[in-house]
């Protein structure tokens, strides 16, 4: 592996862009390339970015709002051989670049511990990570990184509301592109579970894959996961 370039999407992050810029400066010492996509925040994130962070990023990209079409934003400006798409709640384990580069797959993710006061998180995340290795389809929460020569290929993630890492993972799946799954874990935010009941959170989730299976489109689901 040559350089890496890691993509972040952002949306009224400025309470967590300090610490997130702070926790990936170990990878742009090592040659690492970091790149924030801002989705029209509301909070002051752009004005951080430019007063605060100029020096501690590579690039700061304006684009649509969705995660999809910010990360393929950031993707067209990358200059890295391969990209990491990286949530802004989430943090990489240590090392996270050399473990990519031992790599042989084409691309691949990192396994996932979820963060939170529920009891029923770490349960969340083995399922998540067991499911992944069983179906070769993976998360955003869990860090896809991907050659960008085979990002360019498949033509970026696709412009839908949800489940665009869902559908990149199937598209990749269909060329007989299996992911390596790493027993290295991100640690991502469990808010989301927290704020909204953690059975309650669950429930909905396996809904909307399931919907989604179905053949329901991503902007009907996108309604129901706000």
């Amino acid at each position: 592996m040559n350089r890496l370039s890691v993509i972040v999407p952002l949306l009224n992050e400025a309470a967590r862009l300090p610490a997130l810029v702070a926790s990936l400066q170990g990878l742009r010492q090592r040659g690492a390339e970091l790149l924030l996509a801002d989705g029209g925040s509301s909070d002051g994130s752009p004005a951080l970015l430019q007063a605060e962070l100029p020096e501690r990023i590579d690039a700061w990209v304006e684009a649509p709002r969705g995660r999809a079409r910010q990360m393929n934003a950031a993707a067209a400006q990358a200059s890295g051989d391969w990209l990491l798409f990286l949530h802004a709640d989430t943090e990489l384990p240590p090392g996270a670049d050399a473990l990519i580069r031992s790599c042989t797959e084409r691309w691949g993710r990192f396994d996932v511990r979820i963060a939170g006061r529920s009891r029923w998180l770490p349960l969340v995340a083995w399922c998540m990570n067991r499911r992944s290795r069983w179906t070769g389809i993976a998360t955003g929460d869990q860090a896809i990184f991907i050659e960008r020569g085979l990002f360019e290929q498949l033509g970026g993630f696709p412009d839908q509301a949800l489940m665009e890492d869902i559908e990149l993972c199937k598209r990749l799946k269909a060329r007989s592109l299996r992911p390596a799954c790493l027993h290295a874990q991100v640690i991502t935010s469990g808010r989301r579970w927290d704020e909204r009941g953690a059975l309650r959170t669950i429930v909905l989730m396996w809904q909307l894959r399931w919907r989604y299976w179905r053949g329901e489109t991503a902007e009907r689901l996108a309604e129901a996961y706000r």
